[in-house]
């Protein structure tokens, strides 16, 4: 609601430079309480969504489709370059278009920045790519890294996790173009030849340094601030809690790629449980899966550095040997026929094309690579330089399912290699085929999920209880399904008892009913757990003032009127409970005669009403306020 529907910066009165300075909801980047969120050019796409069809929800999500269509195509083009041409790459790709973990990102609007992001990722690594290939042959591989450099900022405007994307590229160029070893690295510094490849990586590092002081810098140079409903870890006043909980984290995330059978559309608050003693049997978890991680990395690197034998001779990574020849694990490397562009010559009347050898990268090359994929992009989820306002969001997982897709691809094929025989080989082609079936269906079925905001929550109660019905009791109520709203509301409470929003929404439906007494009650609640919440004074003011309790509701105005916006994750919505607090004080004044201090009232809310908020009722009030006086 706020990134879209209540966001004014997609209203077409709203100059488009606004877009520049707020943060993704709208608020203004160095406020407070701004998310610092700098997505500018989503904020773009949904303003030209809304210009061309408004409201209408069909175009956003077709925008989101053919967003993921033209990612999963980027992809399955940069898997060519790994796996070769064949099923490999095919695989790879089908794995990524596939996976159930894409479709909060596809079918949630919101998710569009990180769709977006990948898809100015993926472009700025192809370009990369290309300035590798035309380094030391062609003076057009400068425009190349240039077009890197401006995808990687592109696409860190999509979302701030884009700007990784110059990281995997220096990856790539190290372990995979230029097949350097660990031990390598330093002693090529050294090394003349090597110069173009470290000019290169210290553009890379530059220009990522350049983008995040920018960064920093444009949204005050201050980290954003999150409730303790957001990221309860991050809130634990215990070091050991806290560690625990955010080193388990990233496992939890690669089981829902593993095996995405549980997927909701929140994960905040309780939904995983902190780990508050080293006796918690999901630190096996954790355990298994950073030592998992250490030993994939280790053999990849020392598997790379290792010399190989084939037929008595020693070779280096499938290099030409003394004797002129060269050793290839099977599917390992793969021999391209390519016509080459300028070597096209006719002898005897017959054509002939020059052939090049295309050296595919070994298995060791691509796992470096697709660990990086895999961990990079992830680094800014997972607490370790700022806390983050989520515990697990699905869509985060867009960028760094590549890498998973990758990793998965390059495990069935080594075991398609080491199979012997032709029945294990089947055996892991109809794996794979089931796999990438199942993770197809699995998709549909979460898509349905997605159909509407009822069946979403729905779907989520077992996930997040708290959140779920409480969102659930929202849309209840705008079914006029009263009683049901009321319950959910209830369900909500009962899971976590302090949420202010939930206490001051069950307020408001028992106030449209007319059931004061109860509203006044859940008001008091909800300012008591969050004493900043305007429209809950609001609504209590109102209703002490409709029973004749004068001096109270006045003060409960006034007082609603002195709170700040700061540290407010909706200062717009806070300003207009403001105004309306004035408005009604002014109001109360007016009917006990005292017009002066109503004009006074009015002119001050005149002055801290937001730009959205119609101004109609208190020039007509102070117009009132005026003739009575005089």
């Amino acid at each position: 609601s706020r990134a879209i529907k209540t966001n004014q910066d997609l209203l077409p009165e709203t100059p488009w430079t606004h877009i520049f300075y707020n943060d993704f909801w709208g608020t203004l980047l160095t406020h407070s309480g701004s998310h610092k969120s700098y997505r500018p050019l989503c904020t773009l796409s949904f303003r030209i969504n809304h210009a061309l069809g408004g409201m209408d929800p069909w175009g956003y999500h077709l925008v989101n489709v053919l967003l993921h269509a033209a990612v999963t195509g980027l992809f399955t083009n940069f898997s060519r370059i790994l796996f070769g041409d064949g099923y490999w790459t095919l695989i790879a790709g089908l794995l990524f278009a596939s996976h159930p973990i894409h479709t909060e990102a596809v079918a949630g609007i919101v998710g569009r920045a990180d769709v977006g992001a990948c898809l100015f990722f993926l472009l700025s690594l192809m370009c990369y790519v290309k300035h590798c290939s035309t380094r030391s042959s062609s003076p057009s591989t400068w425009g190349w890294i240039l077009g890197a450099g401006l995808c990687a900022g592109c696409s860190m405007l999509w979302k701030e996790q884009g700007v990784t994307v110059l990281a995997i590229s220096a990856v790539y160029d190290i372990f995979v173009f230029h097949r350097l070893k660990m031990h390598q690295i330093i002693p090529a510094l050294y090394k003349r030849k090597n110069l173009a490849l470290f000019f290169s990586i210290g553009l890379l590092t530059s220009w990522g340094t350049a983008l995040l002081g920018v960064r920093l810098y444009w949204m005050g140079n201050k980290p954003p601030s999150f409730s303790n409903s957001d990221n309860p870890a991050a809130d634990s006043d215990s070091f050991l809690t806290r560690t625990l909980t955010f080193f388990y984290l990233p496992t939890k995330n690669l089981w829902l790629l593993l095996c995405p059978d549980t997927l909701s559309f929140d994960w905040s608050m309780d939904a995983v449980p902190l780990l508050k003693a080293v006796s918690d049997w999901r630190n096996l978890h954790t355990v298994a899966f950073y030592a998992g991680l250490f030993l994939l990395a280790y053999f990849s690197l020392k598997g790379s550095s290792n010399e190989r034998e084939c037929n008595g001779r020693t070779v280096m990574n499938g290099k030409q040997n003394a004797n002129g020849h060269s050793c290839h694990s099977e599917m390992e490397y793969k021999t391209l026929e390519v016509k080459s562009n300028f070597a096209s010559k006719e002898e005897n009347g017959i054509k002939k094309h020059e052939m090049q050898k295309v050296q595919l990268p070994s298995t060791e090359n691509i796992v470096i690579l697709s660990l990086s994929l895999l961990i990079v992009p992830f680094v800014p989820a997972t607490n370790l330089f700022f806390y983050v306002g989520f515990v697990i969001a699905e869509r985060v997982l867009y960028v760094p399912s590549m890498g998973f897709c990758l990793l998965v691809t390059v495990g069935i094929r080594a075991l398609y290699v080491k199979a012997q025989k032709r029945f294990l080989k089947n055996l892991v082609f109809c794996s794979t085929a089931a796999l990438i079936v199942f993770y197809g269906l699995k998709t549909v079925v979460r898509n349905g999920d997605w159909q509407n905001e009822e069946m979403l929550y729905r779907s989520g109660i077992k996930v997040n209880p708290a959140k779920a019905w409480g969102n659930l009791g929202n849309v209840l109520k705008s079914q006029s399904k009263i009683s049901e709203a009321e319950s959910a509301y209830r369900n909500a409470l009962y899971y976590r008892s302090n949420m202010a929003d939930m206490l001051y929404n069950l307020g408001l439906l028992l106030q449209e009913n007319s059931r004061f007494s109860e509203a006044l009650h859940y008001y008091k609640l909800a300012i008591g757990s969050r004493p900043t919440l305007a429209s809950a004074y609001l609504n209590t003011g109102i209703i002490l003032m409709n029973q004749g309790k004068t001096e109270e509701a006045r003060r409960t105005f006034l007082k609603c009127s002195e709170i700040p916006d700061e540290n407010l994750k909706d200062p717009h919505a806070h300003k207009s409970s403001v105004t309306s607090c004035l408005y009604n004080l002014g109001k109360l004044f007016h009917e006990q005669g005292h017009y002066e201090d109503a004009l006074m009232v009015y002119k001050e809310a005149i002055q801290k009403m937001p730009r959205q908020f119609a101004p109609q009722s208190l020039y007509n009030m102070m117009g009132k306020c005026i003739v009575s006086a005089s």
